[in-house]
């Protein structure tokens, strides 16, 4: 009787478990989807696909789709209600930018039944900010419930409004920081910071010390992301989302996920580092599995070996490319004196 209780039970637990990872391979096979030119692109939906799996299908997406649509809206009445000291070719592309970053980050009076509030914009939350105690911390969904957000969630939301809009955005990557770089005609590109609402020059971001010319040429930091290249990103998210979801997973979800992201970016750091890290986690099973701590005697099984001398060689690439890790209490010191220290770092162009 005893026999057959636990093997109902692992029975229950194998098929919540398939469940469970459905969800993750819906978000895969739709990011996948868009990667192949077979679904229709919107960076909107592959985000909300990686949170609704994060949240086992309880995300409320027609509830964000609402507020998207409502910031939108609101964006395109900015858009054709005011007119830019800007007199350039792509003058209707500026605005568009323009509008987008006024609802993100800048306090602005609406019209409401003949009496004039005032919009507040989204501002950045100090708290928990690299997701450690709780993942949706990090989310789109979490930001537009609560008008608080990151890094993380502020650059993709501004991308989601922007392209909403008829409009692109490049999504751009530093050390544990993600912002916006656009294009225009009279200055050529440049940077939008979310977090502190100011447009920095390139020297902020070199100013971290952690961003090696190598990574610049490389394309690892301060490349502005075509839209292929940000839904490889948000591969490494969804693998990050599985892990937090499964810790015990054997790893062959979250490699998918790097392998896939890497075909698209070379050089994501992001896709990169999961990837040496979950080879790391493999070995280190084995010599769980083998009851020891001792590395030499693990090496002793070809399988460990083989995964020993890939995952030194991928660390070895990720070093090679450029990429550094900046300590998370530096990284928030760095993205303080961006207002500290504004005078310095501000681009002076967008202000001609």
């Amino acid at each position: 009787m005893t026999k057959i209780f636990s093997s109902l039970l692992l029975c229950i637990s194998l098929i919540i478990n398939a469940q469970n990872n459905q969800f993750y391979d819906d978000s895969y096979q739709t990011i996948d989807n868009m990667l192949n030119d077979k679904q229709q692109y919107s960076f909107k939906e592959a985000v909300f696909s990686v949170e609704n799996a994060y949240y086992q299908g309880k995300l409320d997406v027609e509830s964000l789709n609402y507020k998207v649509g409502f910031l939108a809206d609101f964006c395109k009445r900015l858009v054709s209600n005011r007119k830019l000291n800007y007199t350039e070719k792509d003058q209707a592309k500026v605005s568009k930018y323009a509008a987008v970053y006024t609802v993100m980050c800048q306090t602005t009076p609406v019209i409401v039944k003949n009496d004039t509030v005032k919009y507040k914009p989204f501002t950045y939350d100090f708290e928990d900010v690299f997701g450690h105690k709780e993942l949706a911390n990090l989310f789109v969904s979490k930001l537009l419930d609560t008008q608080k957000g990151n890094c993380n969630s502020m650059p993709y939301l501004y991308k989601i409004l922007a392209e909403e809009i008829g409009a692109d955005a490049n999504l751009a990557l530093a050390p544990n920081h993600v912002y916006i770089k656009h294009n225009i005609k009279s200055i050529g590109w440049f940077n939008t910071e979310l977090t502190s609402g100011i447009f920095p020059i390139d020297a902020w971001l070199s100013a971290s010390g952690f961003i090696h010319l190598d990574a610049i040429k490389n394309g690892v930091f301060m490349k502005a992301l075509n839209n292929k290249e940000s839904l490889a990103l948000l591969l490494v998210d969804l693998a990050n989302a599985y892990n937090r979801s499964f810790p015990d997973n054997d790893g062959s979800f979250p490699l998918k996920c790097a392998e896939r992201a890497i075909q698209i970016h070379p050089y994501l750091a992001n896709a990169l580092l999961l990837q040496a890290e979950t080879h790391t986690k493999q070995f280190q099973k084995l010599m769980k599995e083998q009851n020891t701590k001792d590395i030499q005697a693990t090496l002793s099984n070809p399988k460990a070996k083989e995964l020993f001398d890939l995952m030194n060689k991928e660390y070895a690439h990720i070093h090679k490319i450029g990429y550094r890790s900046m300590p998370e209490e530096m990284y928030l010191d760095w993205l303080v004196s961006l207002k500290t220290e504004r005078s310095k770092y501000e681009d002076t162009r967008l202000q001609k």
